[in-house]
């Protein structure tokens, strides 16, 4: 699991390569990830959208902008936690995400929380730094 907090947002990710969804033949790697948002602040805030940066095995970037996530744009109140689960293909068996959540405090103040970078590799397979 990856971890990373800002402004006392939490947010942990956990990677899962998807075999059944894959196709190695073809260059299709896909994996699932589970995010987890979590306020441990003392306001509510609100996830408005998101910015991903996806990285392949050769270096090519994709970045991915967006309202909210997964549809929507939860509001958490102090103690309060978020979870989804989303999915990236690759045409490379490794790389690595990162990006970032935009956040709106009570106040009406934007800010961006950090998404931490984490490494997408299939089983058994070499590991690359991306």
């Amino acid at each position: 699991m990856y971890t990373a907090t800002t402004r006392a947002i939490c947010v942990t990710v956990r990677p899962q390569y998807l075999p059944d969804q894959s196709d190695p033949a073809t260059s299709r790697y896909v994996w699932a990830y589970h995010v987890r948002i979590e306020n441990k602040g003392d306001t509510a805030v609100q996830l408005r959208s998101r910015h991903w940066k996806i990285t392949d095995g050769l270096g090519r970037l994709q970045e991915v902008k967006g309202s909210g996530v997964v549809g929507k744009t939860p509001r958490l109140r102090p103690g309060e936690f978020f979870e989804y689960t989303s999915g990236t293909p690759l045409s490379t068996s490794s790389g690595i995400m990162t990006g970032t959540y935009q956040m709106v405090g009570e106040t009406g103040e934007n800010f961006d929380i950090e998404i931490p970078t984490f490494s997408l590799d299939t089983p058994g397979g070499s590991r690359q730094l991306n």
